[in-house]
């Protein structure tokens, strides 16, 4: 059976003591969890990476980062390194988010070279795919996400893909209030686990995570999430809000 996962994206959201008092909510609220699937992960900022891990050591909620380097190491000034993230026990990572691939323009090379870096350290990659407004409505949503899934994912083995989460994330539904209907969010989550299907096979493909993203919140999470294709979610704004964050955990 697959993991079911919640993953809370922090993006470039609060202070030291901000992200403390928020760990610390979140702490509180899955003290009395007995079970790890759903599974919670947290994306903070860097900075805040050690002091998540340290503070979640004996406890369900995963610790990821948002981003890392394509580079192994060396004279890269400003970047964060694959096994500088492995030595402080973060287990998963973003890659291909829309925010990077628009504002920082990150290439289908630039994301390969992360998700190889992440799988040899054994870090789950989270890989973002998903179409902006004017691709939805030429429809072309199917076409884009197909490229995208393609040109990063294709060139792994059946064992390597298997070490890797997919986030579907509709540009236009994130951050805007719109979210993709139950039916488009389950069409596309359908898609894209036949494409994996017709690469990997059907057993490979059932086994992969799929977690829709684009404003998903606790009033919309229990419907999205009730789709046969649809895994869990990759939450925006509504991870920064621990009682929101943890009404949608608890939405299977």
């Amino acid at each position: 059976m697959r993991k079911k996962i919640v993953a809370g994206n922090w993006k470039m959201n609060k202070n030291f003591q901000e992200a403390e008092d928020l760990l610390d909510e979140i702490l509180e609220l899955m003290e009395d969890e007995q079970t790890d699937n759903p599974q919670m992960i947290l994306c903070t900022p860097f900075p805040y990476l050690e002091l998540a891990t340290d503070m979640m050591d004996e406890c369900h909620p995963k610790i990821g980062a948002q981003n890392v380097s394509e580079y192994e190491d060396g004279a890269y000034t400003g970047e964060v390194s694959c096994s500088m993230l492995k030595s402080i026990d973060v287990e998963y990572c973003i890659i291909g988010h829309s925010e990077r691939r628009k504002y920082f323009n990150e290439s289908a090379e630039s994301m390969t070279k992360k998700i190889d870096l992440l799988l040899d350290q054994g870090i789950t990659p989270i890989y973002c795919c998903g179409e902006v407004l004017e691709e939805r409505e030429a429809n072309k949503q199917f076409e884009v996400v197909k490229a995208q899934i393609q040109e990063c994912l294709f060139h792994l083995n059946a064992d390597e893909l298997q070490n890797l989460v997919i986030a579907y994330e509709p540009v236009w539904a994130i951050g805007t209030g719109k979210t993709a209907s139950s039916d488009q969010a389950q069409e596309m989550h359908a898609f894209i686990r036949n494409l994996l299907n017709e690469k990997f096979g059907k057993a490979v493909a059932d086994e992969i995570t799929i977690l829709y993203g684009g404003s998903c919140n606790a009033q919309n999470a229990r419907e999205l999430f009730a789709n046969a294709d649809v895994d869990g979610g990759l939450i925006g704004g509504a991870s920064l809000k621990a009682e929101d964050f943890y009404k949608i955990y608890k939405s299977f």
